[in-house]
């Protein structure tokens, strides 16, 4: 659409092996970039060249390179290492964009790893100076304990950087009254083309002139810019519509402003990286509202939830968002969904098919009620009749709808069937008062080609975010993208709308003649021509310049599904979440209290992330299922070590299984991984020792004083030390009274007694931390319970996480024999630690295939059970004691985010004061902190969170957060029961 320049252009190079010239040009950029004194890391590795050769798109193109720079004069070392044109440089931040903004057979250039860092704040001018790199969410927690925070608000602001944010020009929720990244940028420093240094701002008059005399690029440049916004000012009136969103990617509407001044940084923002590179921004900065109040509305329709955004207009929210139906069918399958049931969940006497979040922030609190009472007066005498509506003031539940809402790109990314949401017509924005029209006629374009899709967005603004449902591994769905994208481009432009209203072009930038008109067009192109002479910056995005460089097509770039559709059913089927990672990149958060992803967190390598091993594990899967002969076959050794790296430092948390929105089960695929590995490779010594501790530790609990002396003795660490593991527990397994353990009889006597319980000892707490048995014997006890323990059961853990499978299937059958002869009496049965008793619904599932298993209730959940059922009384809280922290097992975090809010519900009710906490992880994970080589790693882990958390009261669930914080600091934080024991005995 719109001409040569862009009839379309070569995908360039997709595979794995690089040809000669391509190798010759690389070799030749990486030899000036050393010649300029490049500080920070270059990596030619496949691995880390296949992570950046992905985002949140549908496409998949394999760089040269990756480098990360380490200080803002590596940029300009890169442009000038690439200033001869023969590889193009890519920026990329948090690597989430869904139009492939950031992908290229070029050099990525990655500022998340280093140029993350905020480097001056001003509360007096209200202004605050970061890198590129810095991630959104960690900027606003810089800001808050200032009173302050940067207003675009993103779904993806866990992950995404300020640099990204400028790039796309990004906006997000409450951009109605908020605004666009454009709009806080005070001055923007940039590398040119040419190597050189420009620092932007808005300019008088006067100055502009005097940037425009000169004879260097920068002077070029800004000449170009201001013949352009003053020759065709009258065009750009007519072209660029009168929307929140604006017309991106060369914004000529907002650099001249009506006081003769001009802000360059306005046409910058939003040029994704195709005019300059960003080194620095000096941003300004909001006061954080006072008050933050919410209405949520259901509706029997979508239609309805749309129309019902102009009803609820007049009472000036600050965002109105909407979710449909698929979306909400989604939301109830995640993990935070338990929590937000008392506000969502109650049913209703019609089905919901749309939902609206209205929003009203402020520092009054009485203007806020008074809009608030406005706005449900417009729903009460509303004709579009919402089912119902509820105010919610709650902080916490609050934030956790809107954490539900910014995980709606990823909730449509999750798997139904083969198909799943994809974005390629993701971000459309039309005027607000055409809204419900457009989505009518959209939905006829989809529903025309028989697809299924999920609809969400910012509809006081009128943009949309659709996913459809396609199954990128088939030609035929593939080949729908090129008549849906033309169809909505159309229809969008027909509403007065924009096809990009929110994350940029990048590969669409094929349909800018459409929306620009062939005049504003060839002006873009001239501007892109004057900054970056040789196309040096992100070529083929946005528009062409004079080297000769063409505009990549939506169809002319290989898409993730025409490599996936090459690995054969026999691996896809055992690999199947890796495939459908969509790249929503959840798992880049450096949040320091979320449990995904360790390794990554502590790295900063995305190869060690949950999406990179993910998309490694893709790949080597379709290098094993490729012909011997075919070239990429050749690259499969060398990807398949360097997958086996990435693997080696996963910590098998299983955060990704529940917190990441595909759910991707990276212990699991690294499990059967590991399996294959070692058919073909040699294990080391120390897996077989593993392999047979849990027999090993059961002989050690026999004479675990002996065990002791033996296993600590100087000849047994230094054999320890060379097999590669160190600083080793004791053992201390629990000392019974006769008659606490279970016994047929006993189980005879209490069949379906309801005050009889059977506690399970793993093999780890039965172990190392049998005085945390014996104490949750005599708690239970104390409460009036039967309480009886089963001997010490094996787990299979250990032998899961080598890939062990077939010896961890046997311990599995046993274990759930055993649980299956118990369950047989209806006596409940609870676990104490966390990641063994989550094996019963994760691990275990696998092995005992379409048999349900018997529930077995984490001791909290039976407790806090039993409260409700009124069997347990309450205790009045003593004023002796001191609040307390409760702070989840991170696998427990993970799965049961509830967990330790139940523990400080029960902690409450026997009068301890304690409060739910959160935390990364410890570090610890099984074994993995006590191997040699990954000691520093788990140490870094440590102190990355749980060192500071643990200078408070802390109480942990965790047998391996006490056990690596007593390692670590010295200090072995208490169990909640162990806590509660203690604190009921001294009332007796």
């Amino acid at each position: 659409m719109g001409g040569d320049a862009i009839s379309g252009t070569p995908a360039g190079n997709s595979g794995l092996s690089p040809s000669a010239p391509e190798i010759v040009l690389r070799e030749a950029f990486v030899r000036r970039l050393n010649e300029q004194g490049f500080e920070g890391d270059i990596d030619l590795r496949v691995s880390s060249r296949l992570v950046s050769s992905t985002d949140n798109s549908i496409y998949q193109r394999l760089p040269a390179a990756v480098i990360h720079p380490r200080t803002g004069e590596d940029l300009n070392r890169a442009v000038q290492a690439a200033s001869e044109g023969d590889l193009t440089l890519a920026i990329r931040g948090g690597g989430t964009g869904t139009n492939g903004q950031s992908l290229t057979d070029g050099v990525v250039v990655d500022v998340s790893r280093h140029l993350d860092r905020i480097l001056d704040f001003d509360a007096e001018t209200g202004t605050v100076t970061v890198e590129p790199g810095v991630i959104l969410a960690r900027l606003n927690a810089f800001l808050k304990p200032h009173g302050f925070f940067f207003p675009p608000t993103v779904s993806t602001a866990t992950r995404a950087t300020i640099g990204g944010m400028i790039a796309t020009d990004a906006s997000g929720k409450g951009s109605r009254i908020y605004g666009r990244t454009s709009d806080y940028i005070e001055t923007l420093d940039v590398v040119l083309a040419d190597g050189s240094d420009l620092s932007v701002g808005q300019l008088t008059a006067e100055k502009l002139k005097e940037a425009m005399n000169g004879a260097g690029l920068a002077a070029q440049a800004y000449r170009e810019v201001h013949r352009v916004v003053t020759e065709r000012a009258d065009e750009i009136r007519r072209v660029f519509p009168d929307m929140n969103r604006g017309l991106t990617g060369y914004n000529l509407q907002n650099v001249l402003l009506e006081d003769g001044s001009f802000h360059l940084a306005r046409l910058l923002a939003g040029s994704e990286g195709t005019l300059a590179l960003t080194k620095k921004v000096v941003l300004r900065v909001r006061r954080l509202p006072k008050y933050r109040q919410l209405i949520v509305v259901r509706y029997a329709s979508f239609n309805d939830t749309l129309q019902d955004v102009q009803t609820l207009l007049p009472a000036n929210p600050s965002a109105v968002e909407v979710l449909d139906d698929r979306v909400l069918a989604k939301a109830q399958q995640d993990v935070t969904w338990h929590a937000l049931e008392r506000v969502l969940g109650n049913t209703s006497a019609l089905p919901v098919k749309g939902m609206s979040f209205v929003e009203f922030v402020g520092d009054n609190l009485e203007i806020l009620k008074v809009q608030m009472a406005h706005a449900i007066m417009l729903l009460e005498s509303s004709s579009h009749k919402p089912i119902d509506h509820k105010a919610v003031s709650d902080p916490e539940i609050i934030a956790n709808l809107w954490t539900l809402r910014e995980k709606s790109v990823g909730l449509l990314g999750r798997p139904d069937g083969h198909r799943q949401g994809v974005p390629f017509v993701e971000d459309t924005a039309v005027p607000p008062e055409v809204l419900p029209e457009y989505v009518s006629e959209f939905r006829n374009i989809l529903d025309g080609y028989g697809l299924s899709y999920g609809m969400f967005g910012h509809a006081d603004v009128g943009c949309l975010h659709v996913r459809p449902f396609l199954d990128m591994l088939k030609a035929e769905d593939r080949s729908l993208i090129r008549p849906i994208s033309d169809a909505v481009a159309e229809l969008t432009k027909r509403h007065g709308g924009l096809l990009w209203g929110e994350h940029g072009r990048g590969f669409r930038g094929e349909f800018s003649p459409l929306f620009f008109g062939e005049t504003l067009f060839a002006e873009l192109c001239r501007i892109k021509d004057v900054f970056d002479p040789k196309d040096i910056f992100n070529r083929g995005k946005l528009a062409p310049g004079g080297a000769g460089y063409s505009v990549d097509r939506i169809d002319g770039i290989p898409f993730k599904g025409e490599f996936d559709e090459e690995i054969t059913p026999a691996l896809r089927e055992p690999y199947g979440r890796s495939v459908s990672c969509n790249g929503n990149g959840a798992c880049f958060n450096r949040e320091p209290d979320m449990a995904m992803c360790p390794s990554y967190k502590v790295t900063k390598d995305r190869s060690q992330s949950p999406k990179g091993r993910a998309l490694l594990l893709r790949s080597w899967t379709r290098l094993r299922s490729l012909p011997e002969d075919a070239p990429d076959r050749a690259m499969l050794p060398v990807l398949t070590e360097e997958l086996k790296a990435s693997l080696d430092t996963c910590l098998s948390c299983k955060a990704c299984a529940t917190q990441c929105p595909i759910r991707v089960d990276i212990p699991s695929m690294r499990s059967k991984f590991l399996s294959t590995y070692f058919r073909e490779n040699r294990r080391p010594v120390r897996d077989y020792l593993v392999y047979w501790l849990e027999p090993l530790l059961a002989a050690g609990r026999l004479a675990p004083k002996l065990a002791n002396l033996l296993m600590h003795s100087p000849a047994s660490q230094a054999i320890l030390s060379r097999l590669g593991l160190v600083d080793l527990p004791h053992l201390r397994p629990a000392r019974l009274k006769t008659g606490s353990q279970v016994s047929r009889s006993w189980l005879r006597r209490n069949r379906g007694n309801s005050r009889a319980v059977i506690v399970v000892q793993d093999s780890f707490t039965g172990s190392f931390d049998g005085v945390l048995v014996e104490k949750i014997h005599a708690l239970l006890t104390q409460l009036g319970f039967d309480a009886k323990l089963t001997p010490v059961w094996d787990n299979g853990k250990a032998r899961h996480v080598l890939g062990f499978r077939k010896g961890f299937g046997v311990t599995a059958r046993l274990t759930l024999k055993k649980l299956r002869a118990l369950a047989a009496f209806d006596i409940p049965v609870v676990s104490l630690d966390a990641a063994t008793g989550l094996m019963f619904t994760q691990e275990y599932r696998d092995i005992a295939g379409a048999q349900p298993i018997p529930a077995v209730l984490p001791l909290e959940t039976f407790l806090r059970q039993q409260i409700v059922k009124g069997t347990l009384q309450p205790v009045s809280a003593s004023s002796e004691n001191s609040g307390m922290t409760v702070i989840s097992h991170c696998t427990e975090q993970a799965a049961r985010p509830e967990s330790a809010g139940d523990w400080a519900f029960i902690l409450r009710h026997f009068g301890v004061p304690a409060d739910a906490g959160k935390a990364g992880c410890c570090g610890m994970a099984g074994l993995f902190g006590h191997q040699t080589e990954h000691a520093k790693m788990s140490r870094d882990m440590f102190e990355q969170n749980w060192a500071r958390k643990v200078e408070m009261p802390v109480l942990a669930t965790g047998f391996s957060c006490r056990c690596q914080t007593e390692r670590m600091a010295g200090i072995r934080p208490s169990h909640p029961a162990e806590t509660l024991i203690s604190v009921l005995q001294e009332r007796l």
